[in-house]
C-alpha cells in the first residue's frame, strides 16, 4: 500500500520549472524565462526607464503602469502586458553587450543598441530605452 502511494505521488507532483533571469548591462532591462515539462515556454521581460511612445497603444481598461511589461510564448505574437512597474535587482544573471543566448525557444541578443528576443516563430520584441518596438 505504501508503494503504491508513493508511486501515485510521484507522478502526481509537477515537473520543476526552468527559469533563466538576465539583465542587460546598464541594469535598464529585466528578463525572466520560464519553461516547464510539456509546457510551452514564455518570456517576460521589462525595460524601467523608456522614452517615447510605448509599442502599442494603451488599452482602455489599462490603469496600471504601460509600455514597460513585454511578454510572449515560443510561439506566437509578442504582447505588452497592463502591471505596476518593479524592479527587481535580485538573482539575475549579467547579459554582457556582444552576447547572444538561447533560452529553450527563445533567442536574444543584447547590445549597446538594445536587446532583441525572439521566439521560434520569428515573433519578438526590441527594447532599448529610446524605442521599443513589438514585431
Amino acid at each position: 500500500m505504501r508503494l503504491a502511494l508513493l508511486f501515485l505521488l510521484a507522478f502526481a507532483i509537477p515537473a520543476a520549472a526552468d527559469v533563466w533571469t538576465f539583465e542587460t548591462p546598464s541594469e535598464n532591462i529585466q528578463c525572466s524565462v520560464g519553461e516547464d515539462f510539456e509546457v510551452l515556454s514564455d518570456i517576460h521581460c521589462t525595460i524601467i526607464e523608456r522614452s517615447g511612445p510605448p509599442a502599442a497603444p494603451r488599452p482602455t481598461d489599462c490603469g496600471l503602469d504601460w509600455g514597460h511589461a513585454f511578454y510572449m510564448k515560443e510561439e506566437g505574437p509578442a504582447e505588452l502586458f497592463c502591471e505596476t512597474l518593479a524592479r527587481n535587482k535580485d538573482g539575475f544573471d549579467r547579459a554582457e553587450y556582444g552576447v547572444t543566448g538561447e533560452f529553450g525557444s527563445f533567442t536574444c541578443q543584447s547590445s549597446r543598441k538594445g536587446l532583441e528576443c525572439r521566439n521560434r516563430d520569428g515573433h519578438g520584441f526590441f527594447l532599448s530605452r529610446a524605442r521599443q518596438s513589438i514585431f
